[in-house]
């Protein structure tokens, strides 16, 4: 008779205090609800914790977590247990590591803030960690690559007065209007407190990212903060999937595995204000908020008027596009979302986001992005096809 497989016993060192943590628990616990049961031991712990007293002498099969510290990575590879790392604080690669993607980060953020005027950027970071480091030399390139400036900025660990006293001082050296990417949405909350403090006009003068898209958080910021998505549950399902195989016995590399990040969550503290142009603002506003419902641009120039030569003089000055493309590029980050994070068949997708048949926005994706809306769900959404790695440590936090 066949031998009956034993359940393996896996501890997820990853705490739950913030949004982008608890997605990557998500994504662990959507896998092993699609293969095998695993007997999973998670307890409560802060980010960056010390190495829990129960560690040495757990007789388990493996880890899945976030190793934030040179203590933390020496006692985990003490256990010679399989460790899948969700974590990039270190620089160094101890093992296999799941992470968000740096530079498409920060393409997205730059490309954000430069959609609405932007042209003078700003990166505020954190010196303590490498995600935050790599973080903002990618924001700084893809700046440069936008025609822009960048300044850079991360100030030393203190109290969380001290520190937006610290960023609030920085903020008045910058030229304005500034677009600020904060490394993760906390200093991006941080950035906002600087603003008032130094009484600067967000987004009017200052124009405030940040990442992860902690949305509690974000909508209690004032005004309420923008933020790039990232994928964190497609990183938690790469993690199990990358762990169940090393417990199988299989190599798996201690290598980086990259996750591009969703989109951009739009809020009012990048609503438009760097816009020099009024009629532009409103109209890049009235786009924002209704580009899903399916108008063209001659519903937008019902809603602005103004003859169509001066709006696409006006809109191509300010944007360096037309407003029809830019149009159908808010559609497609909006189905691009909805595709990732949601379970919705591809036809309800189609009406929520304006298209009447389903035929004619999976040509739009597929021209837009190069796959059908199904194959893009099945490369990004957990579950889909295995995300490629990559040899030099990236990010992510």
């Amino acid at each position: 008779m066949e031998a009956l497989r034993t359940t393996p016993k896996v501890a997820l060192l990853i705490e739950t205090s913030n949004s982008y943590a608890r997605e990557l628990l998500h994504g662990v616990r959507a896998w092993v609800r699609e293969h095998a049961p695993w007997s999973i031991r998670l307890t409560e712990q802060g980010r960056g914790a010390a190495a829990p007293d129960w560690l040495r002498g757990w007789d388990g099969q493996g880890f899945i977590a976030r190793v934030e510290s040179p203590a933390i990575a020496r006692a985990l590879a003490a256990t010679r247990l399989p460790v899948i790392d969700v974590s990039a604080a270190l620089p160094e690669l101890a093992f296999p590591r799941v992470a968000t993607e740096a530079r498409g980060t920060a393409r997205l953020a730059a490309g954000h803030l430069a959609e609405r005027g932007v042209r003078h950027f700003a990166y505020c970071g954190d010196r303590r960690f490498h995600w935050a480091r790599r973080r903002g030399e990618e924001f700084a390139a893809a700046a440069e690559a936008l025609g822009g400036t960048c300044a850079m900025f991360a100030p030393p660990p203190g109290t969380v007065d001290e520190e937006v006293d610290l960023i609030a001082r920085w903020l008045h050296t910058l030229p304005r209007p500034v677009g600020v990417l904060g490394c993760l949405d906390r200093r991006g909350q941080q950035v906002l407190a600087a603003c008032r403090q130094a009484g600067l006009r967000v987004p009017d003068e200052v124009a405030v990212i940040g990442v992860h898209n902690d949305e509690l958080l974000c909508e209690l910021c004032d005004p309420p903060l923008s933020s790039v998505i990232p994928n964190a549950r497609r990183a938690g399902y790469e993690a199990a999937a990358l762990l169940d195989r090393a417990m199988a016995g299989r190599r798996v590399p201690a290598r980086l595995h990259e996750i591009p990040p969703v989109g951009v969550a739009a809020r009012q503290s990048t609503d438009l204000g760097a816009v020099g142009d009024p009629k532009i603002a409103q109209v890049l506003r009235l786009m924002r908020e209704q580009a899903a419902t399916g108008i063209n641009v001659a519903d937008v120039l019902r809603a602005v008027p103004m003859a169509r030569t001066a709006l696409e003089r006006r809109f191509k000055a300010v944007l360096g596009t037309s407003p029809h493309a830019h149009l159908r590029r808010l559609r497609m980050e909006r189905v691009r979302e909805l595709l990732v994070r949601t379970s919705l068949p591809v036809g309800e997708i189609a009406l929520a986001t304006g298209f009447e048949h389903v035929e004619y926005l999976s040509a739009m994706f597929r021209r837009e992005c190069g796959l059908s809306p199904r194959a893009f769900r099945a490369k990004h959404a957990p579950g889909g096809e295995a995300i490629s790695g990559s040899a030099y440590p990236a990010e992510e936090r």
